[in-house]
């Protein structure tokens, strides 16, 4: 039950900055507004994957890229199923993020991006808050198989 409200909370959070950056653009607001010296929010359409990777023009190549992103997300949640422990909560972190933007590929055809870090005119792809939680959950991942692999060689 935790994990589907992680899930929950971090799709509709998702949700809820992207709606409210698009409709103001609707209401004729330019977003790009200046937060920090490194930060701003300037919204873009992103067709690609994570971080705007393999942008597509071509409709049949977005709707194979989109199906493909379903599956996995079906193949994350057999993971969640079947995962115990922290793993579990980072695959919930990872869905939750990764729901958000499946359902912004179906409903609007592209990912609203807004946030943009920067250091002077050196940008790093813009992104999303569903982007932030699929990178935490990955990196996440990542320290529990590091650390696992290290406990595993100090006990040979």
């Amino acid at each position: 039950m935790k994990k589907i409200i992680i899930i929950l909370t971090i799709f509709f959070f998702d949700r809820i900055t992207k709606i409210y950056l698009i409709n103001l653009q609707a209401n004729g607001t330019d977003i790009d507004f200046y937060i920090y010296s490194f930060l701003n929010f300037y919204l873009v359409w992103n067709t690609g994957i994570g971080f705007g990777l393999a942008s597509i023009e071509s409709n049949i190549y977005y709707h194979m890229l989109t199906a493909l992103i379903a599956v996995i997300n079906v193949g994350l949640i057999y993971f969640l199923i079947k995962s115990k422990g922290i793993y579990a909560y980072f695959v919930a972190i990872i869905i939750g993020g990764s729901l958000g933007n499946l359902f912004d590929r179906i409903y609007y055809y592209a990912v609203p991006d807004f946030i943009d870090l920067h250091l002077g005119n050196y940008h790093w792809f813009i992104f999303n808050v569903a982007d932030i939680f699929i990178t935490v959950g990955i990196i996440g991942f990542i320290i529990i198989e590091l650390l696992k692999k290290e406990k595993d060689s100090n006990n040979a």
